[in-house]
């Protein structure tokens, strides 16, 4: 006697049974959402591809040109030194962005009375709207001896300082003003990150005595390990596509000391009337799409085992 055939055999798929199973009204219900998304979203990113191998000022017709707008990009010498400014400003907003919101964040969460209070004025910043923020801040970095820092420099016996003036001093004043307008909602995040660490922890770690550094290092930290992650590469892609504070601020001077890669790509697309080298600023957007892309994927491969222990 043979053995019964215990196979089981899926049943075939038909345009009828997957009408049948809710595959229409599935579609249905995704159609304006892909619509929307090809419209506005994968359109524009196929065509700024073809862009970028073409010369077009979308006002004559384009011409095939190939890599030309790349090697164009790569050769002029105002695009390494956008590079490097770019690189200065998210090397400075890292050192003093990414640990400001995180003391404000464990300082606040330490405070037992008004701390909603605390973190209203915290994000405040960034209710701002970022333009104003930008041209309140112009107003503050006047480098005439009665402009408003310098008067408050003055009160110290600081004499007065060029700010936004100097090409030494610009990209450091842009990333304090940067600084003060996103770190509300990190902190924000923050808080609410160490809310959800156990208080059993930091009983403990009073039982032997911690501190309050103490118990950031050895509870708050380790806890905030996979949040810390994330914000820390949003803020390196933030930062690498600073454009409206120095498009603002200085227009990328003095000297070119504060020209950064998005305004570089403004500067190519809108540099006169009749129409900018529009292939040669996709072709920059793409090759700092490609370089961030690449960047956030090698990121979380060296990130990912540690922020799983």
């Amino acid at each position: 006697m043979t053995a019964p055939d215990r196979t089981l055999t899926r049943p075939r798929r038909t345009p009828l049974t997957w009408v049948r199973g809710g595959g229409l009204s599935t579609l249905l219900f995704l159609l304006p959402m892909l619509v929307i998304f090809g419209v506005f979203s994968w359109w524009p990113i196929v065509r700024s591809v073809v862009m970028s191998f073409q010369h077009t000022n979308l006002v004559s017709a384009p011409t095939w040109v190939g890599w030309d707008n790349f090697v164009q990009v790569v050769n002029d010498p105002l695009f390494w030194t956008a590079v490097g400014n770019t690189a200065w400003f998210a090397l400075l907003a890292l050192l003093l962005g990414y640990p400001i919101p995180l003391v404000a964040a464990v300082l606040m969460s330490e405070v037992k009375r008004a701390r909603g209070l605390y973190s209203a004025l915290a994000y405040l910043p960034v209710v701002v709207p970022p333009v104003v923020a930008v041209l309140l801040w112009k107003f503050f970095y006047d480098a005439r001896p009665d402009g408003v820092f310098n008067t408050i420099l003055g009160w110290v016996g600081i004499p007065p300082q060029p700010w936004i003036q100097s090409a030494v001093q610009a990209m450091p004043s842009l990333v304090v003003e940067a600084t003060w307008a996103a770190a509300g909602g990190t902190i924000i995040i923050y808080l609410a990150a160490i809310t959800g660490v156990a208080p059993e922890l930091y009983d403990a770690a009073e039982v032997d005595g911690a501190g309050i550094w103490q118990k950031v290092w050895h509870v708050t930290l380790p806890q905030l390990r996979s949040v810390l992650l994330i914000t820390l590469i949003l803020q390196i892609i933030g930062t690498a596509q600073v454009f409206l504070e120095p498009f603002l601020f200085t227009g990328g001077g003095p000297v070119d000391s504060t020209v950064t890669i998005l305004l570089l790509i403004y500067r190519y697309a809108f540099q006169n009337s009749l129409g900018g080298d529009y292939g040669a600023a996709t072709a920059l957007s793409l090759m700092l799409a490609a370089f961030l892309a690449v960047l956030s994927l090698v990121y979380f491969r060296l990130t990912k085992s540690w922020s799983q222990n």
